[in-house]
């Protein structure tokens, strides 16, 4: 009997939801076929909230699967923009076939629904290895296994702006935990919180340097403005008004 891998399309944002997704589904045995990273038009989509989905092509360099990695720009209008990227997936899926569509999601019913729908469409199956898990231990291990990420932007009372840039390890991690049980936010950043970037992982074969600097948009609204990023040995963030 010949063994045929399953192959898994992984939506990428750069985030650390979506970089986890994709390493467990090359940890159950997927290829991967593709990667799709969405850059949504409107900074108030309802499915995509990402900011740097650019770098995506650096982390799929890094990943060595860059020749595979597809950035799509959609309207990111309610509804609108799930079937826009049916659209593109369909199109995709005729030069890279897969049979798994593998995406990051921890506890968004409204996400799920639309994700469910899409692959029913597709013909596919849905993998969400990380769905319904406790979000404390969920982001714990995530530390564990050595996922390294930075917190992008932040829209959630109560996260200070020095968390933005700053790599998160597990003090990082104790204070964010403590602040989500004080002032009620997600601990996983589920309800778009705050947004994250993730500068190393497994299956990186170099990391990712970059250089930003933080904005302050309101009384608790923060971002982190790119002003350069490359592949490197040892990642880092550079944070020009420190």
């Amino acid at each position: 009997m010949i063994f045929m891998p399953k192959k898994a399309c992984s939506l990428l944002s750069g985030g650390k939801d979506s970089t986890y997704a994709l390493h467990k589904a090359v940890d159950f045995g997927y290829e991967i076929s593709c990667i799709v990273s969405i850059k949504p038009q409107r900074n108030d989509s309802y499915m995509f909230h990402y900011p740097f989905v650019e770098l995506t092509k650096l982390q799929a360099e890094s990943m060595g699967l860059k020749d595979i990695h597809y950035l799509i720009n959609i309207s990111g209008e309610k509804e609108k923009e799930v079937e826009e990227l049916y659209k593109e997936l369909y199109k995709i899926k005729k030069t890279n076939d897969f049979d798994t569509l593998v995406i990051g999601g921890i506890a968004s019913q409204y996400q799920l629904k639309r994700f469910e729908d899409l692959a029913r469409k597709l013909n596919v199956n849905l993998f969400d290895p990380q769905w319904g898990m406790d979000p404390v231990k969920y982001m714990f291990g995530l530390i564990d296994y050595n996922i390294l990420f930075i917190i992008t932007q932040i829209t959630t009372y109560g996260i200070p702006i020095d968390f933005l840039g700053i790599k998160v390890d597990k003090n990082i991690l104790k204070k964010l935990i403590e602040l989500s049980e004080r002032y009620g936010f997600h601990p996983a950043f589920e309800g778009g919180e705050a947004e994250t970037f993730v500068i190393n992982a497994p299956l990186f074969k170099k990391g990712i340097c970059i250089e930003v600097h933080r904005n302050k948009i309101s009384e608790f609204e923060y971002s982190l403005a790119l002003k350069k990023a490359f592949l490197c040995r040892n990642p880092e963030v550079v944070l020009d008004n420190d």
